[in-house]
């Protein structure tokens, strides 16, 4: 068994509240060995200017917010998902929004890179969003194979384009830290996150931001862990703190065989 935790917050724009945030509730839930804790998207710092990242952005392999998850994950020997956090590109106007995984001796296992920009316009407070402007997207499409399971990592709005997912081959989890607006998850978070979970016969999980941030912007929050057949384990619906679900990944065999999609796929992706 396995036991996916996501961590719901509603992150500030000080580095030091955050990350005390984290290491508080994962000492509350007294985490188990081998369990994998995502964190949403921009945990570290959020609620600010799109800039006040720039200036918190680390270089890959230093700085305070890599080395108090790496502190983490081997204190209580898990995996922890780092929702995202800014890193140095070489553009010094631009970040990059990592989603590194760490193992459970603080090592870093994986680093994906947000490939799709948040560039829309939503009816809500924030009304227009150019995520573009001050972060790089990512090129690769990441997955690593674990002790825990074969893991998948995605952001927010990566969740809109199945080709993605259909890169990513055969998962066991996905891993989806995201900031999803109010407004756009009450009408899709759900909906997105059955189809991911049910289209891969894999385990989700999709820790959000929630609330009203320092900036004013809203996120939805309802956190949650769903199962390969798209069923919902566990969720937090709006206040903080951590929802968990203990799995087996082995549910996932009998799936495929019942209902083999990834065999009967007419339209494979070139990268699988």
């Amino acid at each position: 068994m396995v036991n996916l935790v996501a961590l719901q917050m509603t992150s500030t724009p000080n580095v030091d509240e955050n990350l005390d945030n984290v290491a508080k509730e994962m000492a509350a839930a007294n985490i188990e060995i081998n369990s994998l804790v995502v964190l949403p998207e921009c945990f570290a710092c959020f609620g600010g200017k799109d800039k006040g990242q720039l200036t918190i952005a680390e270089k890959k392999g230093e700085g305070l917010i890599q080395q108090r998850l790496s502190a983490l994950a081997a204190q209580y020997q898990c995996y922890i998902a780092s929702g995202t956090f800014p890193v140095k590109t070489d553009n010094p106007e631009k970040f990059s929004a990592a989603c590194m995984l760490y193992g459970t001796e603080g090592e870093v296992l994986a680093d994906y890179r947000k490939i799709h920009m948040f560039d829309v316009s939503v009816n809500d407070n924030t009304g227009s969003y150019r995520e573009s402007a001050t972060t790089q997207a990512g090129t690769e499409v990441v997955t690593i194979n674990t002790p825990i399971g074969n893991i998948g990592l995605a952001v927010c709005y990566d969740v809109r384009f199945p080709g993605l997912f259909t890169a990513m081959g055969d998962i066991d989890i996905l891993v989806l830290p995201a900031a999803f607006t109010q407004r756009t998850g009450e009408a899709h978070w759900h909906a997105l996150l059955q189809a991911r979970a049910i289209e891969k016969q894999c385990f989700v999980v999709a820790a959000n931001q929630s609330g009203v941030h320092a900036n004013g912007r809203e996120t939805y929050g309802h956190s949650l862990v769903l199962s390969p057949w798209g069923e919902t384990l566990a969720e937090r619906k709006t206040d903080v703190g951590l929802v968990s679900a203990k799995v087996d990944i082995a549910e996932r065999e009998t799936i495929k065989q019942n209902m083999p999609v990834a065999e009967h796929n007419r339209f494979r992706s070139h990268f699988v």
